[in-house]
């Protein structure tokens, strides 16, 4: 297993190692999140954020390609356009990170009712940690420290402003 993870950290590896952390760490989020509201008796929203998340991983990887196809046809790469080239991946995973965030705030909406207020406190922070696994996913595929700050700055604050304003994401999308 050392021979592995050494190879797997290498410079030359880095893309396959940020695929494989947001696999494994989608997956095991998941499990802890069934693990902790098996008990309360709030299963279905386990049930509800692994849909979620598979359709999750659908939507990004066709997304990332249609980008990286668009890239290629208008000859966009980080040394000849690099401003449209950084603000395509800004936007794209932007629109991913708020699209993320206004499915999963009703989500976390419907599983509150009828809910104690510590119950409702732990169903928010378990949604607003899945806007955090989201953006792991989104900056496997677009890789960069500015993605990785304003994309889970947009995570965060769009979930917020969509459990605050639920009417938001129907004028929204």
């Amino acid at each position: 297993m050392g021979q592995f993870a050494k190879w797997l950290l290498h410079e030359d590896q880095k893309e396959l190692f940020d695929y494989l952390f947001a696999i494994v760490l989608n997956a095991v989020f998941l499990l802890l999140v069934a693990l902790l509201l098996w008990p309360l008796g709030r299963a279905r929203m386990t049930w509800e954020l692994t849909k979620a998340y598979w359709i999750f991983w659908a939507v990004v990887i066709v997304v990332a390609c249609l980008v990286a196809l668009a890239h290629r046809i208008f000859r966009m790469d980080l040394y000849s356009h690099a401003n449209a080239y950084v603000i395509t991946g800004l936007i794209t995973g932007g629109f991913l990170q708020v699209a993320w965030a206004a499915y999963v705030a009703p989500i976390v909406h419907d599983a509150v009712a009828g809910a104690s207020v510590g119950v409702a406190i732990v169903l928010y922070a378990i949604s607003l940690v899945s806007c955090w696994v989201a953006s792991v996913i989104v900056a496997a595929f677009y890789l960069g420290t500015l993605y990785r700050m304003v994309n889970l700055a947009l995570a965060i604050a769009s979930f917020i402003v969509f459990s605050v304003w639920p009417t938001a994401i129907s004028r929204l999308f």
